[in-house]
């Protein structure tokens, strides 16, 4: 059966549930002792279980769940590093906050963290090399294209997904092996076939596919593999059919909760912010001429147009000669601008459009209408952005850089489809995990 790389990254989560544990446990007896070890982790229990919940979240924020990432190599082993010493801190924090447990056990968190940061070692490096070892999936590709090149290339550099390309028919039908598949299948020990899109309209390819269903090969579409393997949809391989079968269905329940959920924390923010929101106001009054919040159009929901409101960041010339795409370090920005755009205080403002209803948290990144007429025109099924909100954030903004070509806006355009046909309040939930880690960093 085709395995999905996603059951790993579910072992790998229980693995680490696990040694914290372990840890726990195993502290907790060597402290206290046999005797009264039980009663300690009664008393210990709750708290540590919502710091593990936080510990977890940190694992994936910096990318310990990330399959293609997960090599016994120093970039590995730096990112567990930072997140145990964040997991310490956050500890501390939680114990120092939340009273209501009626205990601080400083020393056991630290000598858990230490336990954790050992077992974790162990276990993560022995994980990596396991699966790296274990027997992978063979595949039969068939066709070529610059997605199936990537998705292979992917595949072999990163056997720790669990496949590999046995046998690669790189013309297709019209590959002179193709009459041996049969032949192939048994002896390459072949599990699945990947075919993309335009090899299902060749009548030739389908009846011969239908047989091999029969020897027990399954049959995955490229767009399939490709999503499993870089969390973002491949353009060329879909077809109208396609959005209707993913993305036409109404989601009542999810956009019901979500929009519940995001008045009542755009309300909370906007209350707690508001000293930083004063702050930005008189910085950005006594630093510059011009308005202190810049209003520009926007395209949403059902390609609707808003206002869209932020902390003015650039000169108020910036665009004399017309719309221009924002770049990192765009020179038009104010000395506070930069400021204001590194740390994201600038998008402050946007809580009232949230409020609105014109934007989410989470979803596509909101387009300008004259951006948009011509990315129509140049990236097939753009406008396919539209069938959500806006987000300050999304799946899009987070794996990839600051957009300011076509060429940016077609990559994106990848995730933001990946994004439209995942949705839901748990998605939405780890985009947000991830957003926090964006702030810090820059998206590559």
């Amino acid at each position: 059966m085709f395995r999905l790389p996603k059951a790993r990254i579910v072992l790998l989560l229980i693995g680490d549930l696990i040694t914290f544990y372990i840890a726990l446990i195993s502290v907790l007896t060597i402290r206290y002792g046999l005797d009264v070890s039980y009663n300690a982790l009664q008393e210990h229990s709750k708290p540590f279980t919502i710091i593990f919940s936080i510990w977890i979240a940190t694992f994936y924020v910096l990318g310990l769940y990330d399959l293609r990432r997960l090599k016994n190599r120093l970039p590995f082993f730096t990112s567990l590093a930072l997140a145990l010493s964040i997991n310490l801190l956050t500890g501390l924090a939680f114990f120092y906050i939340v009273r209501a447990f009626g205990i601080s056990p400083r020393a056991n968190l630290l000598f858990i963290t230490l336990g954790v940061a050992v077992l974790e070692a162990l276990w993560r490096s022995s994980f990596n090399r396991s699966i790296k070892r274990r027997e992978p999936q063979n595949l039969l590709v068939v066709g070529t294209s610059p997605d199936i090149e990537k998705a292979i290339t992917a595949v072999r550099e990163n056997p720790q997904l669990g496949f590999r390309v046995e046998l690669w028919l790189v013309d297709g039908t019209a590959d002179p092996r193709w009459t041996l598949v049969s032949e192939n299948i048994k002896k390459h020990r072949i599990s699945a076939m990947v075919i993309p899109t335009h090899i299902k309209r060749d009548q030739r390819a389908t009846q011969a596919i239908l047989n091999y269903l029969v020897q027990g090969v399954e049959v995955i579409d490229l767009t399939n593999l490709y999503e499993q393997i870089f969390n973002k949809t491949p353009i060329t391989e879909l077809e109208e059919i396609w959005f209707l079968e993913y993305l036409a269905r109404h989601r009542i329940l999810y956009e019901t909760i979500k929009t519940i959920v995001e008045i009542s924390l755009a309300f909370i923010i906007a209350i707690l912010t508001a000293p930083l929101t004063i702050l930005a106001v008189i910085a950005v009054k006594l630093t510059s001429r011009g308005p202190i919040i810049y209003k520009q159009t926007r395209t949403g929901l059902k390609e609707n147009s808003f206002v869209l409101y932020k902390f003015r960041t650039m000169r108020v010339d910036a665009e004399s000669d017309g719309p221009k795409w924002a770049t990192p370090n765009d020179p038009r920005l104010t000395p506070i601008g930069k400021i204001l755009r590194n740390t994201h205080i600038d998008e402050l403002p946007q809580l009232w459009n949230i409020l609105k209803g014109n934007i989410s948290f989470v979803g596509p990144r909101p387009e300008r209408p004259e951006f948009i007429q011509e990315l129509k025109k140049k990236i097939p099924f753009y406008e396919i952005r539209h069938l959500a909100k806006p987000g300050l954030t999304g799946w899009a903004q987070i794996n990839y850089r600051y957009g300011s070509s076509v060429e940016d806006a077609y990559e994106k355009l990848q995730y933001d489809i990946f994004y439209l046909k995942y949705r839901s309040v748990v998605f939405d939930l780890l985009i947000t995990l991830k957003t926090i880690k964006s702030v810090f960093v820059s998206a590559k």
